[in-house]
């Protein structure tokens, strides 16, 4: 009979620290309904884990060199690299910050804004570069003195400091002052993961909506978008945005893509997003494509809606069933758009905080080679279940279905904000609520 490991988190409980799992035999969490239907467990594994950097402060990101070197962002702190030897450098901190190499004075943290994606140039061992996505301040940012930038680095010859620094996008969008909304503080929603693709070498960038019901369809503002652009973040030849849009969009109407990852082999892209107290959503993404999500008021069936967004409503404080909240404010609105692009998976309905993503490659994963985990915050509020975990989501070909399988270790239940994996295969998982980075090896 085979057995995994094993984490059951009853209904509404808060997360906590827990003892090792116990190996439990697969029959016996059938029978007890247990694991997702469809699941296919036999050849699975079950998987260790053990902290690789600890006492960090809210880890954000992460990116790797060919020999395991690591760079990390931590999003009130900065940009830092983990060498092979377990040694570490800081290379550019935020305003007030000591200790790292390069200081920028308008980077801050405030809310969800900070110091947030970081992407590796497929030709650093030549050129050095280092990208990093961070909320900016000063007196040349466009949203009330804010704005969210992409910058390039140069990170020198022994890994110990950054210099060069170019802003290779500075006009992506902000929410400057708090709002009446659930998360309503400033700096909400802004998106933050950059990835290159390996297969057509761009860099793509998510975006957030910031609380603005207009971003995410708006065609100048970078809000509530998709962006692929080259090394000097100018657009990539062959976007195909609609006319009148910037031609750095790739897909536009998104909420708040945290998640961006290349299907091995084709280069598809995929992103993984929160939903508004329902339908967290991953979605394969197509070129000029829409994902959607049109938070203004006076589209569907609503009417005004607080501070001109209809993100949370129509009872954006109070509990509701998701169902109800979802076809009165889709997370993907086909009525409106019924060429929107539709998502391979929503999470059955729920809304649990969904992060970063990454697909798993190697034999050592055994019936997970080729399959999409994805992290959670465990977001539970009204209700729903906390749902601190990472979900193994078998992605059909076409890209539009997925079957779900549950990624279980013996640890404390975190919040699972960045997921990649390693030159090594093993899965590296950014936990801001325990403030550690896990190597997670399949056993």
């Amino acid at each position: 009979m085979t057995a995994v490991q094993v984490f059951v988190i009853p209904k509404g409980e808060a997360p906590r620290a827990r003892k090792p799992a116990r190996l439990v035999p697969v029959a016996l969490l059938a029978a007890a309904g247990l694991l997702a239907s469809g699941s296919a467990v036999a050849a699975s594994p079950t998987v260790s884990a053990e902290p690789l950097v600890k006492g960090l402060e809210l880890p954000w990101d992460m990116a790797f060199l060919p020999d395991g070197t690591m760079f990390y962002t931590e999003k009130c702190k900065g940009l830092s690299v983990r060498l092979p030897s377990g040694q570490v450098n800081k290379l550019v901190g935020i305003k007030g910050s000591s200790g790292y190499s390069l200081v920028g004075d308008d980077l801050f943290c405030d809310g969800q804004a900070g110091v947030m994606g970081v992407a590796v140039d497929p030709d650093f061992a030549s050129n050095r570069y280092v990208y990093l996505y961070s909320s900016s301040q000063g007196p040349n940012r466009i949203y009330g003195g804010f704005s969210n930038v992409v910058m390039r680095l140069k990170v020198d010859g022994s890994l110990s400091s950054a210099s060069n620094r170019t802003d290779i996008i500075s006009d992506i969008g902000y929410k400057p002052k708090a709002s009446k909304h659930p998360f309503g503080g400033p700096g909400a929603h802004n998106g933050g993961r950059i990835r290159f693709n390996p297969v057509d070498g761009f860099l793509y960038v998510t975006t957030g909506d910031n609380h603005s019901g207009a971003r995410p369809t708006h065609p100048t503002e970078l809000g509530g978008k998709v962006l692929r652009v080259d090394r000097d973040g100018k657009a990539a030849p062959g976007n195909k945005p609609p006319a009148g849009f910037d031609a750095r969009v790739y897909t536009y109407g998104h909420r708040n893509p945290q998640g961006i990852s290349f299907r091995p082999g084709t280069g598809e892209a995929f992103t993984s997003e929160n939903g508004p107290w329902h339908s967290d959503e991953v979605t394969k993404l197509e070129n000029g494509g829409n994902a959607g999500w049109d938070p203004r008021p006076n589209v569907g069936v609503r009417k005004d809606c607080p501070d001109d967004y209809c993100g949370y409503s129509p009872n954006q404080m109070g509990a509701m069933d998701p169902k109800e909240r979802a076809a009165f404010m889709p997370m993907t609105d086909t009525k409106t758009y019924p060429n929107a692009l539709k998502p391979a998976w929503n999470n059955n309905g729920l809304s649990q905080g969904m992060f970063g993503s990454t697909w798993l490659v190697g034999s050592q994963w055994g019936d997970w080679n080729g399959r999409l985990a994805v992290g959670y915050a465990g977001i539970g509020i009204h209700g729903t279940p906390v749902g601190n975990r990472i979900d193994i989501l078998d992605v059909s070909k076409d890209g539009k279905s997925a079957k779900q399988e549950v990624l279980q270790w013996p640890t404390f239940a975190g919040r699972f904000r960045s997921l990649v994996q390693g030159p090594d295969g093993n899965l590296y998982v950014a936990d801001e609520g325990n403030n550690v980075i896990w190597r997670v090896t399949p056993n």
